[in-house]
């Protein structure tokens, strides 16, 4: 399965990040480790929400969807 997940700073509520990975677990902990340079500055992190997918290129279009204009005010408004 591959995942596009969705994860938010437990000190700081308004930073938020949308990522990929086939792992959600170790990429969870991955972050809350500070294994990611774009998310180590906001941790802990909690997840908010996760999608699965069963065909990886379309779990990295919905990802990028969700990074682009359109597609963070939908996250926005539906996730966060």
């Amino acid at each position: 399965m591959f995942y596009v997940y969705l994860i938010k700073s437990i000190l700081n509520p308004n930073k938020t990040y949308i990522g990929y990975t086939t792992n959600l677990h170790e990429r969870l902990k991955k972050h809350n480790e500070g294994g990611s340079v774009y998310t180590t500055a906001a941790r802990p992190w909690k997840l908010v929400m996760h999608l699965c997918f069963e065909d990886e290129k379309k779990a990295i279009e919905f990802e990028k969807y969700l990074k682009s204009g359109s597609g963070n005010a939908f996250a926005k408004k539906r996730f966060w």
